[in-house]
Order: C-alpha cells, then sequence, then structure tokens
C-alpha cells in the first residue's frame, strides 16, 4: 500500500444552479462567521454583483480588498494583514482561478476559513488546496503551495459563469484533459494499478476527457450564444470541480506531470508567454509530454481537436521558440527538477527533454 498518498478530496460542499449562490448565508451561518472578507477582482466583479444579494444582508458585516491580479506572496500578505486588523472570521473570493488560489493560500496562513464563487470555469483552481505562485509582474515563482485546508464552500451559478470570455473557457478544456494526458502512464503502472483511490483518480480523469472530446463544440457554441445549455453546464462543471477531484483523489500520482511542469517553465523563462492562458501553455505541454513519450498516434488523434478549439501545437506556432538555446536548456533544466515528471514510467533525461522539444516542432511543421 502507499504510505505517500495524501487524500484531499475538495471542498466541504458544493452548489452549481441557477439561483445557488442565494445559499451562501447559510454557509456563513453554519461557521458563525460575522466579519467577512470579500477578495475580489474588478471585472470579474462587476459581472457577480447582481449575483450577490447576500451582500446586503445586514447581520454580516462585509469588507472588500481588491487583488492585483497575480496569486503572490504579496497579495496573501496584504490580505493576511486586513484579515488581522479587522478580526475576518471568513474570507469569500469572488473571481477566476488566481483569485481562487490567492484566498486558499492566504486562509491558510491566517487559519481562517473561505469560500470561493467562481465567475469562470478556466481551471479546477477553486477545487484544489493549492495555490500556483507567480510574481507581480506575471511570471511564474515556479513552485505551488500545497495546504490541508480546503474551502468550506463552493457555489457559482452557470448564469454567471457562462457570461465570461469564451476563450478563458476554451483553455479550461485544454487544462482539464491534461489531466488524462499526464496521470495515464503513471496509474497504469503495476505497483499502482490496485490502489483504490487512485482507481477513482483514473476514472474521473477518463469521464473528464470523454466528455470534453464529444461535447466541447457545442458547448462553445452554446456559450458564444449566452446559452447556459446542459452542454455548457455540464463542461464547466467538469472544468473547476470535477478535474480538481482527480488530483484530490490521486495526490501527486494525478495531479500533473510533464505538460503542468512545461507550463510552469515557459511562465518562469520566457517573459513573452506570458500574454497565454494558462490552459493554452498546458495543451502545448499536453503535445511536448506525449512528444516525450514517443507517443505520435496520440498527438496525431487530437490535432483535430487542437485544430477545433484553436490550442496551440507548438512552440513555433506560439512565436515562443526561442534562438538563443541556453534557455531552452533553462527550460528543461527546471522540468527535469520536478518530481512529478519522475513519476513517469519512462527514464527521463535532460537531452530527452530537449531534443523531445525540436521533434515536437518538426513533427507540428510538417502536419
Amino acid at each position: 500500500m502507499l504510505t505517500d498518498l495524501k487524500v484531499k478530496v475538495g471542498p466541504q460542499f458544493y452548489r452549481y444552479h441557477v439561483g445557488a449562490i442565494d445559499f451562501v448565508p447559510e454557509i456563513l451561518q453554519e461557521f458563525s462567521a460575522k466579519n467577512v472578507l470579500v477578495v475580489r477582482g474588478q471585472r470579474s466583479f462587476e459581472k457577480a454583483e447582481p449575483f450577490l444579494s447576500f451582500l446586503k444582508k445586514t447581520e454580516y458585516n462585509f469588507q472588500f480588498f481588491q487583488y492585483t491580479g497575480e496569486c503572490s506572496y504579496y497579495g496573501a500578505e496584504q490580505i493576511a494583514k486586513v484579515v488581522q486588523e479587522n478580526q475576518i472570521d471568513f474570507i469569500i473570493g469572488v473571481g477566476g482561478g488566481k483569485l481562487a488560489d490567492l484566498v486558499g493560500y492566504a486562509a491558510h496562513m491566517v487559519n481562517v476559513n473561505f469560500g470561493v464563487i467562481p465567475t469562470l470555469a478556466s481551471n479546477c483552481a477553486p477545487w484544489t488546496p493549492l495555490a500556483v505562485m507567480y510574481k507581480e509582474n506575471g511570471e511564474s515563482e515556479g513552485k505551488s503551495e500545497h495546504f490541508l485546508r480546503q474551502a468550506a464552500f463552493f457555489i457559482t451559478d452557470p448564469e454567471l459563469v457562462v457570461d465570461a470570455p469564451v476563450n478563458y473557457f476554451v483553455a479550461g478544456l485544454a487544462d482539464t484533459i491534461a489531466k488524462w494526458y499526464e496521470s495515464d502512464a503513471i496509474l497504469q503502472q503495476e505497483h499502482l494499478k490496485n490502489e483504490p483511490f487512485l482507481q477513482l483518480a483514473g476514472y474521473t480523469s477518463e469521464l473528464c476527457k470523454t466528455a470534453i472530446l464529444n461535447d466541447s463544440a457545442k458547448a462553445i457554441a452554446d456559450m458564444k450564444a449566452g446559452k447556459a445549455t446542459e452542454e455548457f453546464i455540464h463542461l464547466s462543471e467538469i472544468v473547476f470541480a470535477v478535474a480538481g477531484l482527480v488530483g484530490g483523489l490521486g495526490d501527486k500520482y494525478a495531479r500533473n506531470a510533464i505538460a503542468h511542469a512545461m507550463h510552469d517553465g515557459l511562465s518562469k523563462y520566457l517573459p513573452a508567454s506570458h500574454h497565454f492562458l494558462h490552459g493554452e501553455k498546458v495543451a502545448y505541454g499536453i503535445f511536448y509530454q506525449l512528444a516525450v513519450e514517443k507517443k505520435w498516434e496520440q498527438i496525431a488523434a487530437l490535432i483535430p481537436f487542437y485544430r477545433e478549439l484553436d490550442l496551440p501545437m507548438s512552440l513555433s506556432q506560439m512565436k515562443l521558440l526561442p534562438e538563443d538555446e541556453t534557455v531552452i536548456d533553462q527550460i528543461v533544466t527546471f522540468v527535469d527538477s520536478k518530481e512529478k515528471v519522475h513519476l513517469l514510467p519512462i527514464p527521463i533525461t535532460t537531452d530527452l527533454l530537449k531534443e523531445s522539444i525540436f521533434e515536437l516542432e518538426n513533427y507540428i511543421n510538417q502536419e
């Protein structure tokens, strides 16, 4: 049996349907919350405000903090200061993935319960007990903060989520489909195949992949039309909730591998990558991991899907291929340094990681 598996399934309470946000006061009552800090973005909060009728309730003292747009150590310290100075006993985050990460990490720092109201479906950040850290200039810190605290609640409304930028949802679909491509080879290893929680993680990642390949085109079209249809609701739920179950059940064995390590490497060493969304860089990372694994037939099978969603398939396509080879060396050294990369059942070396970058470029250029 495994002695290093940490199962952190997900938020204590979850609801996603029209009118669900009206339930937030009952959760605040459950946690005896009185002084509540609402951490918010700007544009996302303006869209969310009509759904937040609970803010008018006079039995709570609501205070507001607008974050900078990054999940940074600086931002977490600013929230911690507000919490301590105002005797805050509950934090609510209203916004996207970076805000959810920031609120989770800040709540961990100050030992305060928190809840999240996502305004878009771009990744599983609202579900997970970890925060991907950035500097205030958008550069990746190259590390994640993992904590044992889960959100007290995750509640949102599809009528709010459908009114978000479509490219964030598309990036979320890419980030989510990575769950299967990153974890499958790890979970198929003989010494892991009979672990119940890892089996659940594997089933969940396959559910995510199948639904996204089958229903993405319809869900995206519906979102563009502003319609919260069954396909949109199911896929958005898969992106920001069900996908989080994969890592929650499987821990490091099913959270991420080379695709996300490459995302972090690009974000750390290529400033020009900052204008790409998280899921767009992960989409390239999926192809890169498959190139490292020499699974060219899986790349070929995914190309029509990538073209349909206009996802990046190579660094050249993204106009990110460095002319200076030492930058590539920095990226592959960084990728090689990550423990999760070496969970794959193949011998990973910096030489393999480097040659795979160029093999993928050549393969895509020939398509």
